[in-house]
């Protein structure tokens, strides 16, 4: 079998009689679908296109694409013409776009019509790209994704190494500059193997719907190649993932799957609190991007009667490597790792550590990334060998599961005693007036590090509400470790994949 995901993928079903079933289909607009059929020959003709217009094996599409039929038939055709995807956030400034652009030194950008005002400025100073593709009304310079298409000979996927870069994607930038992350082919089955097969459990009839977008890993892994991988069928959303829009695709598109972050959760039990849930079976709901905060995960049950798998991945690993699974849910931990994976806690200097201590999480599985491009320093800190480190501090407890603690940088002692933002703001949102948090280090008048949150609240009334959340903190998780500030906010700055952004937060401090 040939090494080029796009067989195992997209040809495979045809290969195998499933060429009539659905494979995607848009829950907006014109709200067109694709068969695995139409998919494998659209894919073949991209190709075509790519080869037909002179882009060689290995140079770099830059695909700045909403969530629409286009973008799996883009991105399984660059995969089948050996040409690199790089899908990017929809959400960028056009300055950061520039960063990539010249960055990635993409030869060819296909970009959504809608999309193409905050990239134009970049694109049309980048010396690097030859051809710019607009899906849609293609302005003058571009050409339109139709006419690049049309008239294309049919390729079939090009023979490759399962070792081969199939893909890169850029790291969100959480914690400042994204990085750009070289992904191979072997990695896209090697996530749907594990995480998709064993603990997903994604079958064949299943509709799945990712609130978390496609350029995003999480996104990727979640709307197209774990229903890719059993001939099953994603629901694609080509907008933003408010509460009101997910639950209205929800209750009219009936997913079996449904695919979330955490704060997207809370705003969405806050909704349900008050209107109720649609009559909908889902049967299993995931959530990864942060650790998922308890009281949300039992809220969530309360509503629906399903839990949420709550799992810890990464750009770098491609997709969720530490993980809840059915029927092993306990709320407030990460779970254990995924089949096909190990993890490991370390200290400073590299030692294991045991239950009950501290450490951060180094992971060893197959879809660890080929490292970051042009920042060999980065890569060599990060890629240590088979393991790669997260950046995240974690504690591992007697019965082999894993207490998010915090992200390294995060992490601050308050008396002596190592701190985690994390269990402050569990403790904070479990106050039924709290929907977000985020806790920082803030230092007093002596210099000394304590801790500082900024909350969004569910109501108005802000009256004598922060004397009252400390003494919540105190009495729920310890005397030291309750916000000496507390500033409430409309919103937390976050990355477009939901990460919150708290080094601005620690900036503003």
């Amino acid at each position: 079998m040939s090494g080029n995901a796009a067989h195992y993928f997209v040809d495979r079903h045809v290969d195998e009689g499933r060429a009539e079933r659905p494979a995607f289909r848009e829950a907006t607009g014109a709200k067109r679908r694709i068969t695995y059929g139409d998919l494998a020959g659209v894919s073949g003709q991209v190709a075509g296109a790519l080869a037909r217009a002179g882009v060689p094996r290995e140079a770099r599409a830059a695909m700045l694409v909403l969530d629409q039929v286009e973008f799996p038939a883009l991105f399984w055709g660059c995969l089948k013409a050996g040409v690199i995807p790089v899908p990017l956030n929809t959400l960028l400034a056009t300055s950061v776009y520039e960063v990539i652009l010249n960055d990635s030194r993409a030869s060819i950008l296909f970009v959504s019509e809608e999309l193409w005002q905050a990239v134009q400025p970049a694109a049309e100073a980048s010396p690097h790209l030859h051809r710019i593709v607009v899906i849609g009304t293609a302005p003058e310079g571009t050409q339109s994704y139709k006419d690049f298409v049309e008239g294309a000979r049919v390729l079939p996927a090009v023979e490759t190494s399962a070792d081969d870069v199939a893909f890169w994607l850029y790291s969100s930038g959480s914690t400042g500059q994204p990085k750009g992350v070289r992904h191979v082919h072997g990695s896209l089955k090697a996530t749907a193997d594990t995480y998709g097969a064993q603990v997903l459990g994604i079958e064949p009839d299943d509709v799945i719907f990712s609130a978390a977008k496609l350029f995003f890993a999480y996104g990727l892994g979640n709307g197209m190649t774990f229903p890719m991988s059993v001939g099953a069928e994603a629901i694609l959303f080509n907008g933003r993932p408010t509460p009101e829009g997910m639950r209205d695709i929800i209750a009219s598109e009936k997913p079996t799957v449904f695919c979330g972050v955490p704060t997207l959760y809370a705003a969405m039990i806050a909704m349900f609190d008050r209107e109720g849930v649609p009559d909908v079976p889902l049967r299993r709901c995931i959530s990864a991007g942060e650790a998922l905060p308890e009281e949300i995960g039992r809220a969530w049950f309360r509503h629906w009667g399903t839990d949420i798998l709550d799992g810890v991945g990464s750009t770098e690993m491609l997709h969720i490597f530490l993980s809840n699974a059915p029927g092993d849910v306990v709320y407030g931990t990460s779970g254990r790792p995924v089949p096909g994976y190990e993890v490991r806690l370390v200290d400073e200097s590299g030692t294991d550590v045991g239950p009950g201590g501290l450490g951060e999480l180094l992971v060893r599985g197959a879809s660890a990334a080929d490292g970051y491009w042009n920042k060999r320093d980065k890569s060599r800190a990060t890629f240590e060998g088979e393991w790669t480190r997260t950046g995240d501090k974690y504690e591992l407890t007697p019965d082999g599961r894993y207490v998010y603690c915090g992200r390294t940088d995060d992490m601050f002692k308050v008396s002596g005693i190592w701190l985690s933002p994390f269990e402050v703001e569990q403790a904070l949102v479990a106050h039924p007036a709290v929907l977000e948090a985020a806790v920082v280090a803030s230092r007093d008048a002596d210099g000394l590090e304590k801790p500082k949150a900024f909350i969004v609240l569910k109501q108005e009334n802000r009256d004598g509400l922060a004397d009252e959340l400390r003494d919540f903190v105190k009495d729920k998780i310890g005397k030291w470790k309750y916000p000496r500030w507390i500033e409430f906010v409309e919103d937390l700055p976050k990355t477009a994949t939901g990460k919150i952004q708290r080094f601005k937060l620690r900036d503003g401090a």
